[in-house]
């Protein structure tokens, strides 16, 4: 994608939506294809920390693809089939199904989490490449403030 570099006045006028929707899309775009080079997808990562007790799981138990759906309603895509990315870590060991249809981590399933997590920071580097620490942090606080405005509180 080409982006034309308008004046800051220019910029100024812009919509934040179109730009948070145009980043959104880039940055998710970008992940996952660095994520399915490495062999895996997002949702099957987001899969096994929602089951692991050493990561997002609160407890450690089992979860049905429906509790999951739930517990990733705030990050999941819509596209996002959860019931098919369960079914190839069931087939790859990492993870097994109880009769009562839900989704326990095993150990490979666990250390194949740790495997995956350690592509994160490379990941990360490259999306933050010629990106200042500071400039990074006023964007973040830059969409606090807009979300903050716009959420009625």
């Amino acid at each position: 994608m080409t982006i034309q570099h308008d004046s800051d006045a220019a910029l100024a006028a812009q919509p934040a939506a179109y730009w948070t929707r145009l980043a959104y899309e880039a940055l998710i775009s970008f992940t996952r294809a660095r994520q399915a080079e490495l062999g895996f997808t997002q949702p099957q990562f987001w899969l096994l920390r929602n089951l692991s007790k050493n990561d997002l799981s609160p407890d450690g138990h089992g979860m049905t693809v429906p509790e999951l759906q739930q517990a990733m309603s705030s990050y999941i895509k819509p596209e996002d089939d959860l019931r098919a990315e369960a079914e190839v870590l069931l087939e790859r060991g990492w993870l097994t199904r109880d009769a009562g249809e839900r989704l326990w981590i095993t150990e490979e399933g666990e250390a194949a989490r740790l495997r995956l997590k350690e592509h994160a920071p490379a990941i990360r580097a490259l999306i933050h490449r010629d990106i200042d620490d500071a400039d990074y942090v006023t964007t973040v606080k830059v969409l606090q403030r807009l979300i903050e405005n716009t959420s009625g509180a």
